[in-house]
């Protein structure tokens, strides 16, 4: 059989990877505003959401122990499209918010599981060498599903909003179109996703806990882990306390101290100029790391990601016009996609060795942790503190990513890092 090119499916599973994470924790907010759920509690509650993406570590050994990694995302891909289609039928029923939230929490645990087995799959099917030249490709396409489902999703729910006339058939229309676009790639991916040789079970279950054991040791026995841990938890501090926020900001109501967006409005800012920020973000800082190195672009990129912050502590205060609203939110996205770059490139070198599929789980679990504590205290600290201050104490918090910038320069890897990174951007000319 003809080897397949990358580029058929590394775009596509990586859309996939995205998607649940931006509607579970992102777009639910969305939902629950419009629905009438005070924010103090659905950003508490959602705020549990996270817990899978923090604790898959724990079950991150068994993926690689059971099975193979493209079974498991292709299971986790059709068992995606049936929760978000409960989802759409629960918004009917009286008790939707815990329907639906306990339908999310089964979603989160499912998501996180195919986030291993994707992550795991990338680095067995791909060699290095096209890991180096994807790893731009690949983060490109999981920002375009947060774009997608925090944007042009939104911009059509909106619509549906106007036409129906009712909340809850436009949502519905928009759950269960997700649940269409799994089954559809899902589809796709079992008639197209290579098999690689070295896509197979690890061992048995007791061979299963010694590599559980054995997948923790080496991770936090690496050479400089303090640093390590404080990075991953802290570089997106700011990032977490706005997550679950903006969103009832920009489209709540006026009277509350929101922006009192149309739910098509946010949707069109974030599916148009969000979506060419976002690409943009992402290709320049790939670019930017294959030529400067992580050490020189890592100061000015944490800056650009705490900057946000302050635009949304100016937006509360000023209440601008549209055209300046949706000029800050796209440079929060141009941002985020420089900033984020660095992180992934971190997250990827620091995840090495046998047990490399767990190491990633192990990392990326972490930084999960660090959304979710003060993700789940953000709802509760708005309400109490108003959108004003709220995004004032925020954009204190944020400074904190900059204090932790100087720990990246301790860390011995970060060289080996640099030179393996520069060594694959240099052998783009040979992927296929």
């Amino acid at each position: 059989m003809k080897k397949r090119s990358p580029w058929l499916y590394i775009p596509s599973l990586y859309f996939l990877e995205g998607l649940p994470y931006i509607l579970i924790n992102v777009v639910s907010g969305a939902l629950y505003t419009k629905m009438g759920v005070p924010n103090d509690v659905f950003v508490f509650w959602t705020g549990f959401l996270y817990l899978p993406w923090t604790l898959k570590m724990f079950w991150s050994p068994l993926v690689d122990g059971y099975s193979t990694k493209r079974r498991w995302l292709l299971w986790g891909q059709f068992l995606a499209a049936a929760i978000f289609a409960f989802a759409a039928f629960s918004l009917g029923w009286d008790s939707f918010f815990l329907a639906s939230l306990l339908g999310f929490a089964v979603g989160a645990f499912v998501s996180a599981t195919c986030d291993i087995a994707t992550d795991g799959y990338y680095m067995l099917s791909l060699s290095p060498k096209q890991q180096g030249y994807f790893v731009g490709i690949r983060t490109i396409f999981y920002r375009l599903a947060m774009i997608f489902g925090g944007g042009t999703l939104l911009m059509l729910i909106g619509t549906w909003e106007s036409k129906t006339e009712s909340i809850v058939l436009a949502w519905k229309m928009g759950f269960l179109l997700i649940a269409a676009l799994f089954v559809l790639l899902g589809i796709y991916h079992c008639w197209l996703l290579p098999r690689p040789a070295e896509d197979r079970p690890a061992g048995s279950f007791s061979g299963e806990k010694s590599a559980f054991k054995e997948a923790f040791k080496t991770y936090f026995s690496q050479k400089n882990i303090f640093y390590i841990l404080l990075f991953i938890l802290f570089y997106r501090l700011g990032d977490a306390l706005l997550e679950k926020i903006i969103t009832p900001f920009l489209i709540g109501p006026t009277q509350s101290g929101a922006l009192g967006l149309s739910t098509q409005q946010l949707g069109f800012i974030k599916g148009t100029l969000g979506l060419g920020a976002i690409i943009a973000g992402n290709l320049a800082g790939g670019w930017l790391l294959g030529r400067y190195g992580f050490k020189k672009c890592i100061w000015p990129f944490a800056t650009i990601l705490i900057l946000p912050n302050f635009f949304y502590a100016y937006m509360a205060w000023a209440k601008p016009s549209l055209t300046v609203i949706a000029a800050l939110i796209a440079l929060e996205h141009l941002g985020n996609g420089l900033a984020m770059m660095a992180f992934s490139i971190f997250i990827m070198y620091v995840s090495q060795g046998p047990y490399k599929t767990s190491h990633y789980a192990i990392s990326t679990g972490i930084m999960a942790l660090g959304m979710m504590i003060p993700s789940m205290l953000s709802g509760k600290i708005q309400v109490a503190l108003g959108y004003d201050a709220f995004f004032i104490v925020s954009a204190v918090f944020s400074l904190v990513t900059l204090a932790i910038v100087p720990l990246t320069f301790k860390i011995k890897s970060i060289e080996e890092t640099e030179k393996l990174f520069r060594r694959h951007k240099a052998q783009i000319g040979d992927v296929d």
